[in-house]
C-alpha cells in the first residue's frame, strides 16, 4: 500500500482527488502521491436521499448522479471543483445560503488513518474525528468515501450574470442593500473581470472590463422572478443575461473561464457586509490587472451557513458576509505572472476592510503558519489536539497544515 511505503521509506505523503486546488498541496517533490482522480463513481439512494461519492469525483460527476433523481447537495461554482477537497475544506457553493456548506452535508466520512487503520467518521462514531474533518482540510487522514445528504431540487434554477460596465460603483453599493435582506434561497456572487471571449458573452462586450452581478435562485420561479427585478433593472445593464434553466447548466456555465494547466496565483479574504472605504479598494484595485484571464470574486455568504449542523465543526468563517477570492490567471502558464504582485497588493489593500480570516481552501502555499492559524479561526487549539490523536507525526503534512499538539480534544 502507498501509505504504508511512504512511512516505512519515510518519503513525503501527498493526496490528489480532482486535483482542482491551485496551491499544489497533492503534489510532493521526491514522495509518493496517493491518485484517486481515476476514482469518480456516484451512488444515489433516492429514497433515503444519500449519495456515497468516491474520493476521485468532481461536482458534475455528483450533480449528474444527484439531479436525475431530482436531487442535490452544495457544491462549488463550476463542475471540475473536486469533491474531496471541497468537502474537507468546509466548501460552498450556489446552493450554501440554503442548504449550508458542502461539509455540512457531510453524513459520513470512511477514512484511512495514518497507522493504516480504516475508520468510519460521523456523529455517532469518531465523533471528534468527523467534527475536525468537516472543514479541518487534509490533515486527519485519507477520505475514502464520502456520504451526503441530499435535497429536493427540481431541475430548473432561476439564475445567469447580470452585465455592468466597470468601475460603476454604485451598483456595488446598490447590491450590498439588495443582499441585505436576501433569502436563504438566493445567493448573488459578483465577478469583476475582463469579459472572456465565451460562447455566452454578448460579442460587443468580449474583452472588456466587466462587473459581472450572478444570481442564483433555487426557491418558487415565479417568486424569484418578482424578487430580482429590482438587480435585473438597476443601471440599466449592459446585458441582462438571467433566466430560468437547468441548475446543471448553470453549474457548468463559467467552467471554461477557469481552464486546467494556466497559471493562477490566489489571496483570500473574508469580508463583513461591504463599507463605502471597501468599495472604493474594490473599483480601483479590481481592474488594474495585465492579464485579461485575472479576476476578483465576492461569494454572498450568510443564510444557512451561519448556524452550520448539530454539534458543529470545524468549517470557519461562518460569521463573514462574503468570501472574497483575488485571482491572477494567465494561459501561458509558469509560475511567474506580474499579476502575481497586483494580487498581493490588493490583498493588502483590502486587509483593513477584511475580518481577517480566511477561507482554508483559497490558501495559497506562500501563506505562513500565521495565515493558517487564523484562517482556522477559534477552533484551531482543538484541531491539533485531534491532529495529536489521528496523525501524532504529522504524515498528512502536505497540506494547510496543523501541526499535532500534546493533550486531548476540547471538549465538544
Amino acid at each position: 500500500m502507498a501509505l504504508a511505503y511512504a512511512r516505512r521509506e519515510s518519503l513525503p505523503l501527498a493526496v490528489r482527488g480532482g486535483g482542482h486546488n491551485v496551491s499544489g498541496s497533492a503534489l510532493c517533490e521526491g514522495g509518493v502521491v496517493i491518485d484517486f482522480s481515476v476514482l469518480r463513481g456516484v451512488q444515489v439512494d433516492p429514497g433515503a436521499r444519500v449519495a456515497r461519492v468516491q474520493p476521485g469525483a468532481l461536482w458534475g460527476d455528483v450533480d449528474a448522479g444527484t439531479q436525475a433523481h431530482g436531487l442535490v447537495t452544495p457544491g462549488g461554482i463550476v463542475t471540475h471543483t473536486g469533491v474531496a477537497g471541497l468537502t474537507v475544506g468546509g466548501g460552498f457553493g450556489w446552493l450554501s445560503r440554503r442548504w449550508g456548506l458542502t461539509s455540512d452535508n457531510l453524513l459520513s466520512a470512511r477514512m484511512l488513518l495514518a497507522d493504516g487503520d480504516r475508520v468510519r467518521a460521523a456523529a455517532d462514531e469518531n465523533a471528534d474525528l468527523f467534527w475536525a474533518v468537516r472543514g479541518g482540510g487534509g490533515n486527519f487522514g485519507i477520505v475514502t468515501e464520502f456520504e451526503f445528504g441530499l435535497h429536493k431540487l427540481g431541475p430548473t434554477v432561476l439564475a445567469g450574470p447580470i452585465l455592468f460596465r466597470p468601475n460603476r460603483r454604485e451598483v456595488l453599493s446598490f447590491y450590498r442593500e439588495f443582499i441585505a435582506g436576501a433569502p436563504d434561497e438566493l445567493a448573488v456572487y459578483l465577478n469583476l473581470r475582463t469579459a472572456p471571449a465565451l460562447e455566452w458573452v454578448p460579442e460587443d462586450l468580449r474583452g472588456t472590463d466587466v462587473l459581472l452581478v450572478i444570481p442564483c435562485y433555487s426557491g418558487d420561479l415565479d417568486d424569484g422572478e418578482a424578487l430580482l427585478r429590482p438587480l435585473r433593472e438597476f443601471g440599466p445593464p449592459a446585458a441582462d443575461l438571467v433566466r430560468r434553466k437547468p441548475y446543471v447548466e448553470h453549474q457548468s456555465m463559467f467552467d471554461a473561464s477557469v481552464p486546467h494547466h494556466w497559471g493562477y496565483y490566489w489571496k483570500s479574504h473574508y469580508l463583513p457586509p461591504l463599507t463605502e472605504d471597501a468599495i472604493d479598494v474594490l473599483v480601483e484595485r479590481s481592474w488594474a490587472k495585465n492579464s485579461p484571464a485575472s479576476y476578483t470574486l465576492l461569494f454572498h455568504m450568510g443564510g444557512a451557513m451561519i448556524d452550520g449542523p448539530v454539534g458543529g465543526s470545524a468549517a470557519s468563517g461562518r460569521d463573514a458576509a462574503h468570501a472574497m477570492n483575488i485571482n491572477a490567471a494567465w494561459p501561458a502558464g509558469g509560475q511567474d505572472h506580474v499579476d502575481i504582485g497586483w494580487c498581493r497588493e490588493y490583498f493588502a489593500a483590502m486587509e483593513p476592510h477584511a475580518t481577517g480570516g480566511e477561507y482554508v481552501n483559497f490558501l495559497h502555499n506562500d501563506e505562513g503558519e500565521a495565515r493558517i492559524r487564523a484562517s482556522y479561526g477559534n477552533g484551531y487549539q482543538r484541531l491539533a489536539q485531534i491532529k495529536a490523536i489521528y496523525d501524532p507525526e504529522n504524515i498528512f503534512s502536505s497540506n494547510q497544515n496543523i501541526k499535532p499538539s500534546a493533550g486531548q480534544p476540547a471538549p465538544s
